[in-house]
């Protein structure tokens, strides 16, 4: 995932003070089938976050479990904000490839507008709209006919007061066109504009925004990614908005709710930045089961636990702010984690040894998500190999921090270049997704 810049203009904004109460965490699962709006299906989880990589870099730090259980286990966007129009087609297929090689559903969060953020933290984006029209050409091109999940170009609607009128116009030409672009390469592509969220624009004012930037050849709008609104607040926001757009003749819009950070506090007036405040929680797990007919998905949007750039670089990962949104919230839906210990192996010559321990993280139906804990013994390993059989029906779809090989019923993952030296009491984690029933594996673990 590339390192994508956060939003510093959002200050600017006219902040409504409506008193709220603070949204209790919803329970939702991480995948499964929608029972409400227009998408089913598993959201991908990209094993190259940086809060995954963090986790692996960090196994003995006592932050990691709960960043490791509650965000790094979770589907993320993949966000797309450096200008490269000579390599957005691969690197967009990239994504797209591993999320259908799992078969899940990827998000893809575009941020290239011209003056982006009205130059504040994140400013940057394409120099001109011509060159951004190549941008998004060049993206879509490597969407390839799948689904996929576009969050479309966050605050460029909610954001514009530094903007004329003609310049206004412009920007709202160039999101129609790139909408269109996008839907013609790919008709299988659900693309969401800018809504801002419940505390900024009025639903009027925005929805008139979103119908002046196209939002008819779009799926719907998202919410929440600047800021930390309750669900419920989003929810009828997004209900008064889809009734605008309805009284102008556009109908079948929904919504999109960015949950990653609005399980605290609410966020009051002038409230846009994270870095500083620990009164702020992830929200609902990510899904596209909502329950909510209006709503296509709870999304993670903005990666929990990279910073928005008032105190920290924008878009750097921060592990206290990942763990103080993490720490009081509950574990992901599904079973109990329950590490199933494995037998000592024998100590190879030197007497290294390394233990492995399994457990389930979540489970829906037709497959689950498991993770393996190898821990070294009282000496250094300088790498390790886990081996255990699949029981009858599972199948290891993908498989992060480590090589997977099977043969038959039975499994072998060796450590990575990266991740086979461990200290003395060192631990790193292996995590996969799988189809099949959950099960309770045994993995051997084998060091050297």
């Amino acid at each position: 995932m590339r390192v994508h810049p956060w939003r510093g203009g959002r200050w600017r904004a006219a902040i409504a003070t409506t008193a709220v109460a603070c949204a209790a965490v919803t329970a939702g699962l991480v995948t499964g089938d929608a029972r409400a709006g227009t998408l089913s299906g598993t959201l991908y989880r990209d094993p190259s976050t940086q809060v995954v990589r963090w986790v692996a870099a960090n196994p003995n730090d006592a932050r990691t479990p709960v960043i490791r259980d509650r965000i790094a286990s979770q589907p993320q966007a993949h966000w797309l904000s450096a200008f490269n129009p000579g390599t957005v087609t691969s690197e967009v297929s990239g994504v797209v490839d591993a999320a259908n090689s799992a078969n899940q559903i990827p998000v893809l969060s575009v941020y290239e507008i011209p003056n982006r953020d009205c130059g504040g933290a994140s400013a940057g984006g394409a120099p001109d709209y011509t060159q951004y029209q190549q941008w998004i050409s060049n993206f879509a091109q490597g969407v390839g006919g799948r689904t996929v999940i576009v969050i479309l170009e966050t605050d460029a609607l909610a954001l514009q007061s530094c903007l004329s009128g003609s310049d206004i116009t412009a920007r709202d030409q160039a999101i129609a066109q790139a909408v269109q672009t996008i839907k013609r390469a790919d008709p299988n592509a659900k693309v969401y504009l800018d809504g801002g969220h419940s505390a900024w624009n009025s639903a009027t004012e925005q929805g008139g925004r979103l119908k002046a930037a196209g939002v008819q050849y779009a799926d719907g709008f998202f919410t929440n990614v600047s800021n930390f609104q309750p669900l419920s607040n989003e929810a009828a926001y997004g209900r008064s908005i889809i009734s605008y757009l309805q009284s102008q003749g556009i109908s079948g819009k929904r919504q999109i709710i960015d949950t990653s950070r609005n399980g605290g506090a609410v966020g009051g007036q002038g409230d846009w930045c994270g870095d500083d405040n620990t009164d702020h929680r992830i929200g609902a797990y990510p899904t596209l089961d909502t329950g909510d007919q209006n709503v296509d998905g709870y999304l993670w949007v903005k990666p929990p636990g990279e910073a928005d750039g008032c105190q920290y670089t924008a878009g750097s990962f921060v592990p206290d702010l990942a763990y103080n949104l993490a720490s009081t919230a509950p574990n992901p839906p599904g079973p109990t984690p329950t590490p199933t210990p494995t037998p000592t192996p024998t100590p190879p010559p030197g007497g290294r040894t390394c233990t492995a321990t399994y457990q389930t993280m979540s489970s829906w139906q037709g497959g689950f998500q498991g993770q393996i804990s190898v821990t070294a013994g009282t000496s250094a390993i300088n790498g390790w190999k886990l081996t255990f059989s699949l029981p009858g029906g599972v199948s290891i779809g993908q498989l992060w921090n480590g090589t997977l090989t099977t043969s038959g019923s039975t499994a072998t993952v060796t450590n990575l270049s990266w991740n086979g030296t461990l200290a003395p009491g060192a631990s790193a984690q292996v995590g996969f997704t799988a189809t099949g029933a959950a099960s309770s594996l045994t993995p051997t673990c084998t060091a050297s």
